[in-house]
């Protein structure tokens, strides 16, 4: 199927810098008389649609209209599919001709491998001379940056920000509580399958929904005891990838129970993300696990479609053997680096990263995820024209949200109230992922490869097109192409960064 690519362009103007524009190194670049004098800068952004990107802001929205007023810019947003915008970050960086600025969704081997082939700007040594770039989170700069340098601004994202998903009117109707085990949430798949949870009267319903994403499959593996991405074994003193320990067996198994009973989705393996709570919005499905936010989003598709409240809930998980346990993220989820093709000049960047800046000023924040108060926003209830939302959908994506402690003030919903109890109970249970900084020189390369054995072994598991002694021949083929090497590396950099 061909990518579908929106790109909102407004009209070509002329544009210039001013000459009297100080050249230095962490100098910001405020706008003052002379700086409104300017032609707006012109900049092309490139940013993925993660929901209802079928109706998109453009040049046209008193959104977009006031964010490029604030910055003196001129704004070309390139929007491109959730489900496809790996790929065609891989396209773009392939082709040589970027956009000002593009929103990188992991530090994957393709950017890695952008940034040694000097593609980018490094930013670190600027950022002191703007207000809030400069109150970057250091570890989470660490876990963003490339051979110790920073070559983007993170998209900063609550690491504890996992949670599940639940149609709150299905577990009233089947007469069952949130869970808190394994075995509770899975009577709770069970009833959504087979109690006639929407009491319609016909067996139409299942459980659990997933895609092609991995988290569903990451957070719960987790309540096996799996850790997060990698773990300490006990017996060799290593740092062991998530799928070469023995819990990971176990939740394989309860994952194939799922499937075989009918209690998740049939067609999670081509699944696309963008349609991940269709399910729950159309009553098919009950639960969906991934990042808390989903709740509102689910919940705010339930009311504008049926008019319908109350009936979305979140809870953090349920508890693994070792207790209560929630893989925590990076950190961040992207970031936004400004590329050399488009930015040639020193000149230039300054005024690009006094544009970012500028997006992480609270009246900037609030624009971008809220929307304009009274139009898109009360401070209090609710939203106030719930049909206009698509004037500032995923304006959000541009948001780094830096400095973190900043709260943005936004509508206020019983779900939106939840998800964020739900974040703040899960801080004191976080489980790390302890190579998140580290680069393996062959992960660069074979990364992809290796990572799509394990998905693909995991997927045919699941399918019961292998059964475990397929499973033990994909893990020796991943061991012999590369997984061996990348495993040695890594433990090589734990070793070094504990020596320190």
């Amino acid at each position: 199927m061909r990518e579908r690519n929106w790109r909102i362009s407004r009209k070509t103007g002329l544009w210039a810098v001013a000459a009297a524009m100080v050249v230095s190194t962490g100098c910001d670049v405020q706008l003052g008389a002379k700086d409104k004098e300017q032609a707006p800068y012109k900049i092309s952004l490139m940013l993925p649609a993660t929901y209802d990107s079928s109706q998109l802001p453009d040049e046209t929205s008193p959104a977009v209209k006031e964010l490029e007023q604030y910055t003196n810019t001129d704004i070309e947003l390139i929007w491109v599919p959730a489900s496809a915008y790996k790929d065609k970050t891989k396209i773009t960086l392939s082709s040589l001709k970027l956009p000002t600025i593009m929103v990188i969704p992991n530090k994957s081997p393709e950017f890695i491998s952008a940034v040694r082939k000097e593609m980018f700007w490094e930013l670190g040594p600027y950022l002191d001379g703007y207000p809030n770039l400069k109150q970057i989170n250091k570890t989470v700069m660490r876990n963003a940056s490339v051979d110790g340098k920073m070559y983007a601004i993170y998209r900063a994202r609550n690491q504890a920000r996992y949670g599940v998903t639940i149609r709150k009117d299905w577990l009233e109707n089947t007469g069952l509580g949130i869970p808190t085990t394994i075995d509770e949430f899975y009577e709770v798949l069970r009833a959504f399958t087979f109690g006639d949870p929407d009491m319609d009267g016909r067996q139409d319903t299942y459980g659990l929904v997933a895609t092609t994403h991995p988290s569903t499959f990451e957070v719960i593996q987790t309540w096996f005891g799996v850790p997060n991405q990698w773990g300490m074994d006990v017996a060799s003193q290593q740092l062991v990838p998530a799928h070469l320990t023995k819990e990971y067996k176990k939740a394989l198994v309860f994952f194939k129970k799922l499937y075989d009973e009918g209690l998740m989705n049939d067609d999670f393996a081509v699944r696309d993300p963008s349609f991940w709570r269709e399910p729950l919005l159309h009553a098919e499905a009950g639960v969906l696990v991934d990042v808390a936010d989903q709740a509102q989003r689910v919940a705010y598709d339930i009311e504008k479609k049926y008019g319908l409240k109350n009936v979305v809930d979140v809870f953090s998980g349920v508890e693994s053997p070792n207790g209560l346990r929630v893989p925590s993220n990076s950190g961040y989820d992207g970031m936004l680096a400004v590329s050399k093709s488009a930015v040639k000049t020193e000149q230039e960047l300054l005024r690009v990263l006094h544009f970012l800046d500028k997006l992480n000023d609270e009246k900037m924040q609030t624009l971008l995820y809220n929307g304009i108060q009274g139009r898109h926003y009360l401070k209090s209830p609710e939203m106030t024209d719930i049909n206009v939302g698509y004037e500032i959908n995923n304006l959000s994506q541009m948001l780094m949200f830096i400095p973190e402690a900043r709260t943005i003030p936004s509508a206020v919903t019983p779900i939106r109230t939840k998800v964020q109890q739900v974040i703040s109970a899960n801080e004191p249970f976080l489980l790390n992922n302890p190579a998140e900084e580290f680069i393996s020189d062959t992960y660069m390369k074979e990364g992809p490869m290796l990572d799509m054995l394990v998905s693909d072994a995991r997927t045919q598991y699941i399918l019961g097109q292998i059964d475990e002694e397929g499973w033990e021949k994909a893990i020796r083929q991943w061991r012999d192409s590369g997984g061996n090497r990348y495993i040695e590396e890594i433990n090589d950099q734990f070793k070094q960064a504990n020596a320190r």
